[in-house]
């Protein structure tokens, strides 16, 4: 199914503020919501556009634009939780009461984070990479410490070395590819959820406030998660290694695990094929 960004944008309004997002498939199609990233110049959009057509053959697919990315309207908060509330909200006014996701990096933390504390809501979930933590790989990964590098101090050359960090092939990060992320990047409230996100200083401040306050990270619960999940992972992931999702493939009661080769970190992308092929056999059993 042949989608464009003009034929597919919705919004619509919440008590928060605007939430902009993309819809594709047949009506009476089942739902299936996707979640992206985070990262400079990173949107819902820009995550899935490969994806959306394929997908819509056979689920009434949303790509939700969590708030704070320069698409939707901001919210005041961390924002991995505004996220997860957004979603409620988003699923709420659409009058989905449950639906399979697809959650790439963060997007997949905050499924994850929703099938723990609202399992009714997320009927399968699919991540790709970003979640559980690094066991054999050091923390940060080269990846998010080259992300942390440009929320410091935001400049095109470290914008491409990012870029050039998240997949295997190069040649994917083409001139067109850069101008449309440092545009993007450079919108004041996409820059200020960087640096909540991202920034050396905010980074500390989230660790000392979760060792302080004794609060378990997200991937300590993981054996709540109940729903069937799909772990995606690029083997040459260098933003997140794949040892992480050795915890994840292990906690979650009903996790399976497939491992692309010759694939960074955006394996929607970059294993395109393969992916939607793993994802659409997951989807229909």
């Amino acid at each position: 199914m042949d989608v464009s960004f003009e034929a597919t944008k919705r919004e619509l309004t919440t008590a928060q503020g605007t939430l902009r997002y993309h819809e594709a498939g047949a009506a009476d199609a089942p739902p299936l919501i996707l979640l992206h990233g985070s990262g400079p110049g990173v949107t819902g959009w820009r995550n899935y556009r490969g994806n959306l057509g394929f997908f819509a053959q056979t689920h009434h697919t949303y790509v939700l634009e969590f708030p704070g990315f320069g698409v939707s309207d901001p919210w005041e908060g961390m924002p991995v939780l505004t996220a997860g509330k957004s979603v409620v909200a988003f699923m709420d006014a659409l009058g989905i009461d449950s639906a399979p996701m697809i959650g790439n990096s963060m997007g997949g933390v905050v499924g994850i984070n929703l099938a723990i504390k609202k399992p009714d809501r997320v009927a399968k979930l699919v991540t790709i990479g970003g979640v559980g933590p690094n066991l054999l790989s050091p923390s940060p990964s080269e990846g998010l410490r080259l992300l942390q590098e440009f929320a410091d101090d935001p400049n095109r050359d470290k914008l491409v070395r990012w870029l050039n960090g998240m997949v295997y092939d190069r040649a994917l990060v083409t001139d067109e590819l850069i101008e449309e992320r440092w545009e993007a990047a450079m919108n004041p409230d996409a820059l200020k959820t960087g640096r909540a996100m991202y920034g050396s200083a905010a980074f500390e401040m989230q660790q000392k406030f979760m060792a302080d306050a004794d609060i378990a990270p997200y991937w300590a619960m993981m054996h709540k998660v109940k729903c069937p999940t799909l772990l995606t992972w690029g083997r040459d992931d260098r933003v997140s290694p794949p040892d992480m999702a050795l915890a994840p493939m292990r906690l979650i009661p009903d996790a399976e695990l497939h491992i692309f080769p010759k694939c960074g970190h955006w394996v929607m992308i970059e294993a395109k094929d393969a992916f939607e092929s793993a994802v659409a056999a997951f989807l229909a059993r």
